[in-house]
């Protein structure tokens, strides 16, 4: 999974930073830093109680799968 924050659409109300601080970190006026990050296993509902909180939607998630081994 790997989270994506429009920095353009980004207002400052730190919202995301609040739910999720370990994956939504801010500059110093309060906008977040993030651009693209992976989110680290067992992360996922921090990422998405990040996004719920954000009232520009400005954060989108992007669900990755590992492909499947194959069996033999």
């Amino acid at each position: 999974m790997k989270i994506r924050v429009d920095r353009q659409m980004c207002q400052g109300h730190a919202l995301c930073n609040a739910a999720a601080p370990e994956l939504f970190t801010l500059d110093a006026d309060g906008y977040s830093n993030v651009d693209i990050r992976d989110v680290p296993a067992g992360m996922e509902d921090a990422a998405r109680r990040g996004l719920l909180r954000c009232p520009e939607r400005a954060i989108t998630i992007e669900e990755t799968t590992t492909p499947e081994q194959p069996h033999g």
